[in-house]
């Protein structure tokens, strides 16, 4: 509220005619006769409430017409019909030079309607315009007249209708308060206490004070701290779900892949439409990868050309300058790639659940559920005799932790999985399926390569966090909820993540 201080006067005169009426005021009347601003008054009351029961005021909302910036022109300059006459010689004015004129075009169409004037079209000089009347009333700027002066309720409905209809009125709603006086009223102002001192102790002159009252209902101030984004909240919840399921987190530490480990340790082949640069982020500096296991690149070239494993493979000269290339990572799939290939390393295998979430990127068209930019999250299982069932079973039991029950399972094709699934969930927001991930057991011609024992089967899946996220917190955009289009108050308000399980 307004100071104490500040609106002294104005508390002062309000408080003397409120001693002076027997029933109450409207802080509107007060304002219109003191000639103040109406906000001034609301001020003033504020201010005598929080001092207690000097007054009460009880806030009530009104309706009257105001003139628009238009209709106090008109007020004060004539309509724009009544203009146009007037402006009109009596020779006649061309119709080009009146529509030049700030108020010709609306002017010009009422002019006619109501007859004062009249176009020639076949003049010699092109159409002109003539007066028809020489004295007219201007209805139209009496009635905002009226209006102005506060006697707006001596037009008719249908009149002022018409005239907010040409944006010449508005109907506002005006909200004042009815000022009466309270059980502690006195036109003395006296300021309430907000702290007892100890000064005020040690003197005793506390008895005589007046304390304003503690308001236990009011919010202490919010402390500044950081909020995490709504894709870190569910990041913890999935990683969480991982971790109860026995799983351990992968390094995911380089963004910075070589093709070699992308694509080529995942029996994708060099000519594969993804590796190429509408897909995939080359990088220019290094631009090279050169380090390699030199026996397990040359069982990977091997099994691309020749084929082995029982495979034919895909009949091809494979190059090394192909997988030497280096590019942003398009899935953390490397990432497995190559904690598989030192689980084959180890002198006895041992079964394994790996997961990742972290970032890929791909060179997509950007659209309501696509970004260039995102994150994934991968999980993967080696153990004997896994088959596409164990799959299915574990990608339920993964998904029923996250509160997605609704799954459906379609066929596809991957280069280093076969079987392969992408798997769909519906969204409730976009009243449709969304595909929210992939899935597989990889291929004997990506696992024996590594050195991984015959009858070591892997099944996998991969999902964007994105999307699951999209699904809790019921967004329609991608790009609401990642990008420089993101509403940081969406950040603020939305609540901890909880996946139904």
């Amino acid at each position: 509220c307004i100071p104490v201080l500040s609106t002294y006067p104005i508390l002062k005169t309000l408080l003397r005619r409120v001693e002076k009426v027997d029933g109450g005021l409207d802080s509107q009347d007060v304002a219109t006769s003191l000639g103040v601003d109406h906000q001034a008054i609301v001020g003033a009351v504020k201010s005598l409430l929080a001092l207690g029961d000097v007054i009460s005021a009880e806030q009530r909302s009104s309706k009257h017409w105001e003139l628009t910036g238009e209709g106090c022109e008109i007020a004060e300059q004539g309509s724009h019909e009544a203009r146009v006459v007037s402006s009109i010689p009596e020779e006649g004015m061309p119709q080009s030079q009146l529509m030049k004129l700030a108020f010709g075009k609306v002017g010009f169409s009422k002019a006619m309607s109501n007859k004062w004037i009249r176009l020639d079209k076949g003049h010699e000089g092109g159409p002109r315009i003539f007066k028809t009347v020489e004295h007219l009333e201007d209805l139209v700027r009496d009635k905002l007249l009226l209006v102005q002066k506060g006697q707006a309720s001596q037009l008719e409905e249908k009149e002022k209708n018409e005239l907010k209809k040409r944006k010449l009125l508005s109907e506002v709603t005006v909200k004042s308060y009815w000022i009466t006086k309270g059980s502690c009223f006195s036109t003395t102002i006296t300021k309430q206490e907000t702290e007892l001192t100890p000064e005020m102790i040690a003197s005793g002159s506390w008895k005589e004070k007046k304390f304003k009252p503690y308001n236990f209902e009011a919010l202490g101030v919010a402390p500044d701290c950081g909020h995490l984004h709504p894709l870190m909240k569910v990041r913890t919840q999935f990683r969480q779900i991982f971790l109860e399921m026995g799983f351990t987190e992968m390094p995911t530490n380089n963004f910075i892949e070589s093709s070699f480990w992308n694509f080529d340790s995942l029996f994708q082949p060099q000519q594969h439409p993804a590796r190429d640069q509408h897909d995939t982020f080359f990088l220019s500096d290094p631009a090279q990868a050169h380090e390699f296991p030199q026996d397990y690149l040359e069982r990977v070239r091997k099994v691309h050309s020749e084929g082995g494993f029982g495979s034919q493979g895909y009949k091809y000269d494979w190059k090394i300058e192909e997988a030497q290339k280096n590019i942003l990572r398009t899935h953390t799939t490397a990432v497995s790639a190559r904690m598989l290939y030192k689980l084959a390393q180890q002198e006895k295998f041992t079964p394994v659940k790996y997961f990742s979430i972290d970032r890929v990127f791909r060179n997509e068209t950007l659209d309501a559920t696509h970004l260039a930019e995102f994150h994934q999250i991968e999980g993967v299982v080696a153990d004997y005799g896994l088959t596409l069932g164990d799959l299915m079973g574990i990608l339920h039991q993964f998904f029923n932790k996250l509160g997605i029950t609704k799954l459906r399972f379609k066929p596809a094709y991957n280069p280093y999985t076969e079987p392969s699934m992408e798997v769909f969930s519906y969204h409730e927001g976009l009243k449709k399926w969304v595909e929210v991930g992939n899935s597989g057991m990889f291929r004997p011609e990506m696992l024996l390569p590594m050195g991984l024992p015959e009858g070591v089967t892997v099944i996998a899946w991969g999902l964007s966090l994105e999307r699951p996220t999209m699904i809790k917190y019921g967004i329609n955009n991608i790009r609401e909820l990642v990008g420089h289009k993101v509403n940081l108050q969406m950040v603020y308000d939305s609540p901890v993540c909880r996946l139904d399980s």
